[in-house]
This record gives structure tokens, C-alpha cells and sequence, in this order.
């Protein structure tokens, strides 16, 4: 059965639509209760980003999952995504080794490059070196998960003599996914060694993110593997659901207007000018109960995706329309997608 995860980069920005910005200890306790409610909700996984740059406060994935494994007992825990080009992937192991065991074997990782200008700066990164970082941190951090003892060498990172890391995981393998949006060098690596894809399907049309995965699924087949055992997760640009498609789009509205605003104060460039392009032609999921259920359908339709994620945030909702829309998800759309589209084995 197709599963589902909620998923924030823990954002910390004014409200679209009231433009009030909570405290940065509000901030942090509104991702923990969202996690304890996806568990309570029946959802299959909860991730937090890491970004190391304005506006997140996603700086420390390994500590607030741990929090939210305290709280928690069921449900999976995700990072989304672990940058491990910014990082020391002895010191990434040790954090995630050491959460494994505080999870109970619930952690599951997505890993990535990262994107950002200022966190490249931060640790002194630059866009010539981070895919080759990237890389043979993934490679280092594979070997240290499977490997009581490592020797090993490299380009960005002092070499290894028989070392040992502790403490030693309680899941052997832990499923690692590789996040992309645009590049074709995660998905190069996930397929080579075997691993499932998370496609961002976040800021574009549909286009270039299922040719990405075609280009997976190509590429899994290369390496001598059935393009049918590849397992493919993928994101959505915005949630909310009502009862009606005319109630849910009345409230989702100043909420698009909002961030519409915001991007042209900014400068970006505006993918979806209006709020009906944004409906009809984002990833985001905003309507009715069987609008919702056809849209994930038109996109499994291309993707062949077994796993979706929706906003763990309200985005601009209020906490109580936040729940009721993940209620009505619960209860009228995803037993319907999981009666209808296959999902990957996930662990008890």
C-alpha cells in the first residue's frame, strides 16, 4: 500500500495569510506537536529538513527527531534532506547511529547535496565541489553503517586506519533515499547503489521531475536491476482539503496570495502566476476529497510513486483547519490511494 509522510524544513517565516511570526520556541514545539499528531492521525512518517540558512530553523535534524521520538512511538522518522556535502559523514554516522537506537529502529534518511548559497559559504563549499563531496561522503557514511572497522581515504576529509564508530546501529542496512529536484547526479547515485528516489515535485510543472524519474528507472536498469523493484517517493507544493472543492479553494487562496507577494518583494521568479495555474498545474493537493484522489492518481500515472508526502505545516491554516484537513485526508482519501496504488515494505 502506498504510504504517506508528513514533512516540514521547519520554516521560520511570517503567516502568508495574518503575517504574525511565532517565536522561534513556538516554532520548534508547532513541528513536534504536527509530529505527534501525524502518529496520532495513523501517518506513515515524519521528516525534518536540514537547512543551514535564513528562513529555517532546520540547522539540527539529528536533535528535534530525537525530541519527536520521545514523544512517539510508532511512526517513521525521516530527515529530508540530510546534506551530507556540508558535512563530516563520521560525525553524520555517530548523530544517526546514536538516533536509531533512541527511535527504535524508526529512522529512515534522505539524503542530498543541499541548496543554498549561504550554508555553501558556512562551511565552505563551493557549487564546483559539492556534488564531489556529496558523493564520497555518502560513499564514507555507507561504509561506516555496514562496517565495524574502516580504512579509507579521500579528497575532503582527513583518511581512516581501522577506525571504529560508535555506537554501532540497531538497523542493519538503514534505507537511505536520495532527494532530488533538478540534477541527474542524485539520481545517478541512488541508482547505483540500489537505493529508492525522493523527487522534491515541489517548485515546477510535472515535466521535468517525471523525467527525472524515467531517467532513474533508466538508470536502475543499467546497473543491472529491475526497473520494477525501484521504489520512488515524491512531494507535493501545497495541502489542504474540504468537504467541498468551492470551501477548500476559498480558504487556500489568500494563502497562495500570500506567498505570491512574498516571491515578488523578493525578486524570484513566479512559476504559477495565479492561484488556478497553481491548482490545476503545481503538485499541490487543494480540494475536494475525489479531486485530490484523481490528482495523485494523474501524477502516480507518470511517477509510478509509492510514496507521497504532504505539508506537516499549516502553511497559512489554522491549527484547527490544519487538523480537520488532515482528519479528512486520513479518513476519505488515503484508504482509497491505498487500496489503489502498491507502496514499498516498511519496516514495524
Amino acid at each position: 500500500m502506498v504510504k504517506f509522510l508528513l514533512i516540514t524544513l521547519i520554516t521560520h517565516a511570517p503567516d502568508p495569510v495574518t503575517r504574525v511570526r511565532p517565536s522561534t520556541t513556538e516554532r520548534f514545539r508547532q513541528v513536534v506537536d504536527n509530529a505527534v499528531l501525524a502518529e496520532e492521525l495513523g501517518f506513515d512518517g515524519y521528516g525534518v529538513g536540514e537547512r543551514h540558512e535564513r528562513p529555517f530553523l532546520s540547522s539540527s535534524p539529528p536533535v528535534v527527531l530525537s525530541h519527536i521520538a520521545a514523544r512517539t512511538s510508532r511512526i517513521r522518522l525521516f530527515t529530508a534532506v540530510t546534506t551530507l556535502s556540508l558535512l563530516d559523514p563520521v560525525r553524520a554516522f555517530e548523530d544517526y547511529a546514536t538516533l536509531d537506537h533512541l527511535s527504535g529502529g524508526r529512522l529512515e534518511l534522505i539524503i542530498g547535496k543541499g541548496n543554498g548559497a549561504a550554508q555553501r559559504e558556512l562551511f565552505h563549499v563551493t557549487p564546483e565541489n559539492q556534488w564531489a563531496r556529496n558523493i564520497e561522503a555518502y560513499e564514507l557514511f555507507r561504509r561506516l553503517w555496514r562496517e565495524d572497522k574502516v580504512t579509507w581515504s579521500g579528497r575532503f576529509r582527513p583518511s581512516l586506519t581501522e577506525a571504529e564508530t560508535w555506537p554501532r546501529p540497531l538497523q542493519q542496512p538503514i534505507r537511505v533515499w536520495h532527494g532530488s529536484a533538478t540534477s541527474r547526479e542524485s539520481v545517478d547515485l541512488a541508482a547505483k547503489w540500489g537505493d529508492p528516489l525522493f523527487s522534491a515535485n515541489v517548485t515546477n510543472p510535472i515535466d521535468p521531475y517525471a523525467e527525472l524519474i524515467r531517467y532513474y528507472r533508466q538508470r536502475w536498469e543499467f546497473y543491472g536491476r529491475d526497473p520494477a523493484t525501484a521504489i520512488v517517493g515524491a512531494g507535493t507544493a501545497g495541502f489542504y482539503a474540504a468537504k467541498t472543492s468551492q470551501e477548500a479553494l476559498e480558504v487556500y487562496r489568500p494563502i497562495f496570495e500570500g506567498r505570491l507577494a512574498l516571491q515578488r518583494s523578493l525578486g524570484l521568479e513566479v512559476v504559477f502566476p495565479t492561484f488556478e495555474d497553481f491548482v490545476e498545474r503545481s503538485s499541490a493537493l487543494i480540494g475536494s476529497p475525489q479531486q485530490i484522489i484523481d490528482k495523485v492518481h494523474r501524477y502516480h500515472e507518470r511517477f509510478g510513486h509509492q510514496v507521497l508526502h504532504l505539508h506537516a505545516d499549516g502553511d497559512g491554516l489554522t491549527e484547527r483547519q490544519h487538523r480537520e484537513a488532515l482528519e479528512l485526508f486520513q479518513g476519505d482519501v488515503a484508504p482509497v490511494l491505498r487500496w489503489d496504488i502498491p507502496g514499498p515494505e516498511w519496516k514495524a
